[in-house]
């Protein structure tokens, strides 16, 4: 009999499947609350958190760069300005792979691979987030069209105008106002990182450099609300930049053209200032550089020619340029032999061609090698008479010549406001036997008192040195800044004024001095003939390479750029001093020659202005 057939069991089912609905429901209870307590804690345990985070994504406080303030020549020439420019920028954190983005940006404006890697270099510094950094300035229209139409292939990027130095003069005041260029890792080190927010420029050289805090301003800010993309929807808070302070300099502008013209591509160096005041009236090292291919990045070819030019045009010759100041300081020495007492005006030395030290058989040469026989100071300035300043040198000794060559600036910074001013050189015992563990010589006193052996000096020194004599002594710190923000340039700590035992020297020296240009044996007396006005000067030649015992100079033999330089020192009218003028050529030969019609040329530019005949042919009628 086969057992009974089992009906299937709903009561059973029914219970099976309620049990698991109960669970589903239970844990999508759990999952419920799990969720809610999550948004609890989102929401309301870290709302302040959150909340600032969606704040930040949407909005943003972008800097403000101030505007650089503007640089003016004494007359109102505009020497250095800001000019609007395209530039092409990138937002880092908005670029994604911001390596491959700069690629796609070289291959869009068919760029080479040194830009690439200037590109790269500039947006691997250090900036604040979200800060768009410059990487091509000067955008043409065509690319500016490349660049928009491919802008879809480079996030991040952007085309933004900015203000761009330019300095609309080129190379005339490259060396004296000096250039911006992009802040580099070490500067940005030390900037304060608040406050150069947004700038990418910094004053490298010159007055740029030195004046940087009062020329750059202060900095704004804004905030802005931007999309997912970044692009700016509103400005929320704007608190506006502080443009710089504008800054007029005692360079004149057209003097500065004259000292050009005067040197006539010849390497070399001019400086004028006026004596009482110690304003810098012109600034001329030549050759010269086009200070705008600094601003903006200068190529790795370009700058190479530059730095390694034999002329070497990046060489500031008037503040860096270390020459033996040869005879231009005869007058100085002249000074210290009347002060001391070691001479009088009318003290004489007689001159065979030559000059020896006691119980020595060296003979120490004269440029004139027959001699001028029995010579006092007035002729001895005049005829640059090298025996009678080896006689003087000698009685007073190395310690006065040190003291009272120091007394007029050599051997210091003598400048108030420029930057890269070299100390030069003014020996001493002290100094060689720490430099060369040696005593000194009575023969180094001797080549010390006509400017030659250890002694060096820019032509900044020489101009200042020239100004003291101009002045009595009056010692003022040559400046370039007239003003700034329209608040005259003064000196906090002016140095002691130089005083004599008797002030009748100064013009015992000074009368020597004019003898060299009107005077009837003076070195520049052609330089000086049918002058308007009358004025005190003096030439000098600086030794380039040492000539053996007996030898004669001989220009033929001695390859160009080892002739000696020419040097000349002058100040006019002599009767009311209105300019000081120091001039240095380079392997010019000739301080009389060469050097002394370039400050002829300085000296009419100033005193019977720019347009006066200036066609003074260079002499060689002395060697010095």
């Amino acid at each position: 009999m086969s057992s009974p057939i089992r009906l299937k069991d709903h009561a059973r089912d029914k219970r099976l499947i309620h049990s698991r609905l109960m669970m589903t429901g239970v844990f999508i209870l759990l999952l419920s609350m799990v969720l809610v307590a999550r948004m609890y804690y989102l929401q309301v345990v870290q709302y302040e958190h959150h909340s600032t985070l969606a704040e930040n994504n949407r909005i943003h406080v972008q800097p403000l760069p101030p505007t650089r303030g503007l640089i003016y020549d004494r007359t109102g020439v505009i020497l250095a300005e800001n000019r609007p420019s395209f530039s092409l920028t990138i937002t880092k954190e908005r670029a994604g792979e911001w390596q491959d983005v700069l690629q796609k940006i070289v291959e869009v404006l068919q760029l080479d691979e040194e830009n690439l890697m200037l590109f790269e270099e500039r947006v691997a510094q250090a900036r604040r987030p979200f800060e768009p950094v410059p990487i091509l300035f000067e955008l043409s229209e065509e690319q500016i069209a490349l660049i928009a139409i491919n802008q879809f292939r480079l996030p991040g990027v952007e085309v933004a105008a900015h203000l761009v130095r330019h300095y609309p003069k080129g190379k005339s005041f490259a060396h004296s106002v000096g250039y911006v260029g992009r802040i580099n890792e070490d500067e940005l080190k030390k900037l304060d990182k608040v406050r150069y927010s947004g700038t990418h420029h910094i004053g490298k050289t010159g007055v740029e450099r030195f004046y940087e805090d009062e020329l750059h301003g202060e900095v704004g800010y804004e905030e802005v609300e931007t999309n997912a993309r970044g692009r700016v929807l509103r400005v929320l808070k704007r608190n506006e930049a502080q443009s710089g302070k504008d800054i007029y300099l005692t360079l004149d502008y057209e003097l500065q053209q004259v000292a050009k013209r005067a040197l006539a591509g010849r390497r070399g160096a001019v400086v004028a200032l006026v004596p009482d005041t110690g304003e810098i009236l012109a600034m001329v090292s030549e050759p010269s550089f086009d200070p705008n291919l600094f601003v903006t990045g200068i190529s790795f070819k370009a700058y190479g020619e530059l730095r390694d030019s034999i002329d070497q045009p990046l060489f500031n010759r008037v503040l860096r340029g270390l020459y033996p100041p040869g005879s231009t300081i005869k007058p100085m020495v002249a000074v210290a032999g009347l002060d001391t007492g070691v001479i009088t005006p009318s003290s004489k030395v007689f001159d065979p061609g030559f000059y020896q030290l006691p119980n020595n058989t060296h003979k120490y040469r004269n440029w004139n090698r027959l001699g001028d026989g029995w010579v006092d100071l007035d002729l001895a300035i005049a005829r640059s008479n090298d025996t009678y300043f080896y006689d003087l040198a000698y009685k007073l000794g190395i310690d006065n010549l040190h003291k009272y060559m120091d007394s007029f600036g050599f051997g210091q910074r003598v400048a108030l406001d420029v930057f890269g001013e070299s100390a030069g050189l003014m020996p001493s015992r002290d100094w060689k036997r720490a430099r060369y563990r040696q005593p000194w010589y009575p023969g180094e006193t001797l080549i010390l008192g006509i400017g030659q052996g250890y002694m060096q000096s820019t032509p900044l020194q020489l101009a200042h040195a020239t100004g003291l004599m101009a002045t009595r002594g009056k010692w003022v710190r040559p400046h370039l800044a007239k003003t700034v923000g329209g608040v005259p340039v003064t000196d906090e700590s002016p140095h002691p004024d130089i005083k004599l035992s008797n002030s009748k020297y100064w013009e015992s020296v000074r009368d020597g001095m004019e003898s060299v240009m009107h005077g009837a044996r003076g070195t520049a007396r052609k330089v000086g003939e049918g002058s308007p006005y009358r004025i005190a000067g003096k030439s000098g030649t600086a030794q380039v390479v040492a000539i053996k015992q007996g030898e004669k100079y001989d220009r033929d033999k001695v390859q160009e750029r080892h002739r000696d330089h020419a040097l000349f020192i002058a100040y006019a009218p002599v009767e009311n001093p209105q300019i000081a003028v120091a001039v240095m050529v380079e392997n010019g030969e000739s301080g009389s020659g060469v050097a002394a019609p370039v400050a002829k040329m300085v000296l009419d530019g100033w005193l019977l202005g720019p347009t006066a005949d200036e066609d003074i042919e260079p002499q060689t009628q002395e060697t010095e």
